[in-house]
């Protein structure tokens, strides 16, 4: 039984630590900023997962990307590992582990050591996107399409799991460690496959937000118990920049719309200083565009950040939120992610979320 979702006597989900009502974790992308090192980012990184662990956040994830000018996250087990050893409690995971870039065999044996040495404090989020474009899909000597993903997860949990009579291949370290699974998505296909599964399901709203209530449906509705769950368990990943005033966090926003500016304009995507305004730097099919990928982004001073993550809470019924919040400077990142925990100590759960 995965250590991240346990099961009470009762057969509903007991929270790690005993918390109750809105979990808040973290998705973090090691942003560079331009003229920036690798280390400068990583840096960064760890700061924010010290900080937000203090806070008493529940996660800290790194995603995985690769041949993306600004992004330092490619080697997504190694800043894992490293985040683990700077931090004590939190837990620390991949949002996510693209499956079908890699052996699972590997995945297992990466995920396994670093369980070793962090008990009880790692994750594994999958997803079975490239993350990244097809010339790098090449250079990874990826050959899937993502179609035999379900056939991938299953073999990585045999490896996960406890051995098998006549099993031939085992993941060592990794065998007997199950390290708690989830699965990621921009689509319906994972969210099927997680409740086919009875495992927990986190959508990423944070670019992809047009699709988040059809996958949330699906997953509710065909969603198995397993052993890992009794019943559903659902995560969305927001953009989230909250400030003290509404002004200050409108204008820091101008910093996530101008990476995802870079992103539509085929640009390094690195983290730029924000600006007054965004006119004069996008045109009306850009603008369209990039409100496309931050159409769910949480943005506001308390009051309003409150009221929006609310709304989003009763409309979604997740139990928990990965808050993605780019700003340029640390301070205002970790000013954010402090409000943030403060404004979800007042957010309820619908009647459909585990509590």
């Amino acid at each position: 039984m995965s250590r991240g979702m346990r099961l009470t006597r009762n057969g509903s989900v007991r929270h790690p630590m005993g918390m109750r009502g809105l979990r808040l974790s973290v998705l973090d992308l090691v942003g560079m900023r331009p003229g920036g090192g690798v280390a400068d980012a990583v840096a960064r990184s760890v700061e924010t997962a010290q900080h937000v662990e203090r806070l008493g956040y529940h996660r800290f994830w790194l995603a995985e990307h690769h041949s993306i000018s600004g992004l330092a996250c490619s080697a997504t087990a190694v800043l894992i590992g490293h985040v683990a050893d700077r931090t004590s409690r939190i837990r620390v995971g991949s949002g996510g582990i693209m499956l079908p870039n890699h052996a699972p065999l590997v995945v297992a044996e990466q995920f396994g050591t670093l369980e070793s040495l962090y008990p009880g404090r790692i994750d594994l989020g999958l997803g079975r996107a490239p993350g990244s474009d097809q010339p790098t899909m090449r250079a990874l000597r990826r050959t899937s399409t993502g179609d035999d993903f379900p056939e991938l997860v299953a073999e990585l949990q045999q490896y996960l799991g406890g051995p098998r009579p006549g099993q031939v291949v085992h993941a060592v370290p990794g065998e007997g460690t199950h390290v708690p699974i989830t699965l990621l998505g921009s689509s319906g296909f994972s969210a099927q496959l997680a409740a086919k599964l009875g495992l927990p399901f986190a959508f990423a709203a944070h670019f992809a937000p047009q699709y988040v209530e059809p996958a949330m449906e699906l997953y509710r509705r065909q969603f198995v118990p397993s052993e890992v769950l009794d019943r559903p368990y659902a995560m969305v990943g927001l953009p989230v920049i909250a400030a003290d005033t509404e002004a200050e966090a409108t204008r820091l926003f101008t910093t996530p719309q101008q990476r995802f500016l870079s992103l539509v304009r085929n640009q390094p995507v690195e983290l730029k200083p924000p600006v007054d305004s965004m006119q004069g730097l996008w045109n009306a099919a850009e603008a369209d565009a990039v409100a496309a990928r931050l159409g769910l982004a949480v943005v506001g001073d308390r009051a309003g950040v409150q009221a929006r993550l609310q709304r989003i809470v009763d409309w979604l019924g997740v139990e928990e939120v990965f808050a993605v919040t780019d700003t340029y400077e640390l301070s205002d990142r970790l000013r954010s992610y402090e409000i943030l925990a403060d404004v979800a100590k007042e957010i309820t759960l619908r009647q459909t979320a585990v509590a």
